[in-house]
């Protein structure tokens, strides 16, 4: 990549694809949860990520570029990891206790990728684009703030009484 202008176009298609690929993941994560808040609120955040999606094209398309380019990598690392947790022999509230576990991972992972593209597209004068990331890099922290309180406050404590 020459310049700053092209990493943030690289940035805005990487986050498209794993976008992509949590809209595929969550619904299987939301089937094996067991906790109701837990299956309401990955329902949700599939709901929020098909907006995100929809973002992520009007950016890429102010900054001229398709959002699809290759595969994000770290993102299938990530999915691929949460995957094989609804595959192993957990007691249900500890299987929800790693699913929240996964998840979390997942928003930390997407909380710099915009983080990041957010800054690079302030720095480069791109307000629009600035705005649109700006306004998922909120829901991902809102989403991970929300798993962090279903932890705490329930799903952790009734994945410690289980024997």
């Amino acid at each position: 990549m020459k310049n700053l202008q092209e990493l943030l176009k690289h940035e805005v298609q990487d986050l498209f694809s794993a976008e992509t690929q949590i809209t595929e993941a969550l619904p299987k994560l939301a089937k094996a949860a067991t906790h109701p808040n837990l299956k309401k609120a990955l329902e949700k955040h599939l709901e929020e990520t098909k907006m995100q999606l929809q973002r992520l094209e009007q950016a890429a398309k102010l900054l001229g570029v398709s959002p699809h380019g290759d595969k994000c990598a770290g993102m299938a690392g990530l999915l691929k990891e949460g995957d094989k947790l609804t595959k192993e022999d957990f007691e249900p509230e500890v299987l929800d206790a790693a699913i929240i576990g996964a998840c979390q991972k997942v928003e930390h992972y997407e909380i710099s990728g915009y983080g990041t593209a957010c800054y690079y597209a302030k720095l480069l004068g791109e307000d629009k684009v600035h705005s649109l990331l700006g306004q998922t890099l909120d829901e991902e922290k809102n989403a991970d703030e929300k798993l962090n309180v279903l932890a705490k406050e329930k799903i952790n404590q009734l994945a410690m009484a289980v024997n």
